[in-house]
Formats: C-alpha cells, structure tokens, sequence
C-alpha cells in the first residue's frame, strides 16, 4: 500500500501564520502538522509515501527529508500548481499511485489513534472498492456527508451539502483498493465542464455509481488543524498525550503538560498549563497559558492566554489575547 498525502494549500484560514509557511508546517504540540501525521504513518510501513506540495513546498520537503527520510522506504513528492481541490491533488499524483491500493490522509488532520488502527478497521469490512472514515457532526454544510445503508455499504456521497438528513461527516482518510475506477472518475471531472475545485467526494460518487462498493468505518478522534480556534484544540489534546517535560527551568514554574523546543530561554516566568513553545524562543517574566509560541520568538512582561504567537514575533508589554503572524514586532 502506498500512502498520499494531499498538503499543497496555502492554508487561508490560518493567515497570518502560513503568510511564511505552508499550512501543514504550522507548529503544534511540539513539531509542524506533517511531523504528528508522519509519526501515526510509520506503523503501516508503507511502499512508498507520496506527498502532493505546492505553496512554499521547499519548507516542507526539507522537513520531511531531514526527519523521515530513513523512517519511510521511499518518500516522492508531487508539485500541484494550481490548488483546485482535494480530488485534483489525487489526480495529479496519478502516476506515483499507479495501479497501487493507497491511503489518503488529509494533510492538515491529526487522528487520535494511529493509522494501523484505520488499517485493521478497513480490513474488516471484507473485498471492497475502498473504505472511508466517518464520523458523526453537527455541521453537514461544512464537511463531505455519507448517505449509507444500515450495514455500512455507502449509497451516495455529497460534497457540504445546504441541507442533509444525514450528518455523518467524512472524516479525512480514505482507503482505496480499486485506484483505477477512481482515477477514471477523477479524469471525467477534469473533462467536464463543469468550474471550480475538482473534490474528491464527486469523484469517489462517479465511482459508486459506476459500481464501485464503498464502506464506511468509525473514527472515534480528528483534530481538525484548519482553523486557529481548532488549531488551539489540538495543541490541548495532543499535549495530553505526551510524557512530561525534562526541561529544567530557570526561576520560573513549569505547570504540566507542556512542550519546551531546543534552544529555549525562559526565565522568572509561569509557563502552562497547555502550552507548545518552538526552538530558540526565549521568555522572560511572562504568564503564558493555553497557548502556542513560535520559533525564535521573543516575549517579555507579558501574560498571555488562548493566543498563538508566530515565528520571530517579539512581544513586550501588557497582558492580551494574541494571534500574532511571523516576524512581527508588537510593543505595548
């Protein structure tokens, strides 16, 4: 099995941190997006991982080559120029896949369990086209929504629909055994006529309704990084599940769980809980709660909670809420 993983966005909705990098290089919880969704990765031991990058791609294939190119066998990367959809990543990737079964995992979704976990579950629902993971939410209009019959066999697929009488959402990984009847359907959408972004949702509905059985599987987690609000989540959650810290530090009061980088100053401070601070940052008589601090930022006499601080920003001042991009310079 090969595994894709569509991350060439600009990431819009987390303006202004991806003004400088690409969305699935933003830091969480102690590494970029890609680091958490490489790590869930290596367990199913894939023939070949393919990632589909485009904007500001160099940052992010040189993260992955200096940290997991002696994890994973074979590592390519696929340009997409133009970001046109979820569905147009897959297709231009189309002669890496080949005739290979793959999984697709979303480049800016964490899940709480391994994607071995996904593996076993997919396994279980027998000879198939592919399976999907689901989940059910409360917004149909903002996600892919799975019509299916009382055994888990999908009857149609709808891509955030106004309204819906179903709310099982897809949730961001997919696995694919027949790669040709989806690679077909994705090339009659590249055909048509029809504008706008190529999804992947009205590809897989092409394919079932040419005959393709499609399954679903529960996905009892998903940390949407999308979002600067979720994006806070995340940090959270995913903060619970490390060990605890061994940085030392230096008059100031560590409060579990936290994530100290390389090169870190801190000093006469309260740092956490929930709190991810990237290399080379350094903090001096601060309050920081509930928060994430980008790499070689610098923040002095400030008390900040539920705030994201970007790469290189300097902060002194006064206590606030801050959602502060790279490279900035605020003083109070």
């Amino acid at each position: 099995m090969k595994v894709v993983i569509p991350a060439a966005g600009a990431g819009k909705r987390l303006y202004p941190h991806t003004y400088t990098k690409p969305k699935p290089m933003v830091y969480v919880a102690g590494k970029p997006i890609i680091g958490h969704i490489l790590d869930k990765a290596v367990d199913l031991r894939p023939d070949e991982l393919i990632i589909v990058v485009g904007y500001m791609k160099e940052k992010l294939i040189d993260y992955v080559d200096e940290h997991y190119s002696d994890i994973f066998k074979k590592i390519t990367y696929v340009n997409q120029e133009q970001q046109l959809g979820l569905g147009h990543s897959i297709y231009v990737a189309r002669e890496a896949i080949g005739d290979h079964p793959i999984m697709i995992a979303l480049g800016d979704m964490i899940f709480k369990g391994g994607y071995s976990d996904f593996a076993k579950l997919h396994a279980c629902n027998g000879k198939c086209s592919g399976s999907i993971g689901v989940k059910e939410i409360d917004n149909p209009s903002r996600y892919g929504i799975v019509y299916h019959d009382g055994d888990g066999r999908i009857e149609k697929l709808v891509e955030k629909p106004r309204e819906s009488t179903s709310h099982t959402g897809i949730a961001g990984v997919y696995f694919i055994e027949d790669t040709p009847a989806l690679i077909s359907a994705l090339e009659q959408l590249m055909n048509s006529p029809r504008k706008g972004e190529v999804q992947l949702t009205d590809a897989l509905q092409l394919a079932i309704q040419a005959g393709s059985n499609y399954r679903t599987f529960e996905v009892s987690s998903w940390y949407d990084c999308g979002r600067p609000e979720s994006l806070l989540e995340v940090n959270r959650l995913l903060l619970a599940e490390k060990t605890r810290s061994s940085w030392k530090p230096r008059n100031s009061l560590l409060i579990e769980p936290v994530c100290i980088g390389q090169d870190v100053e801190i000093e006469n401070s309260i740092i956490g809980p929930n709190v991810s601070i990237s290399d080379g940052a350094r903090i001096t008589s601060s309050i920081i709660e509930d928060s994430i601090i980008g790499s070689h930022a610098e923040i002095r006499r400030m008390a900040l909670r539920s705030s994201i601080v970007g790469d290189g920003a300097i902060l002194s001042g006064k206590a606030n809420s801050l959602n502060i991009g790279d490279s900035s310079t605020i003083e109070f």
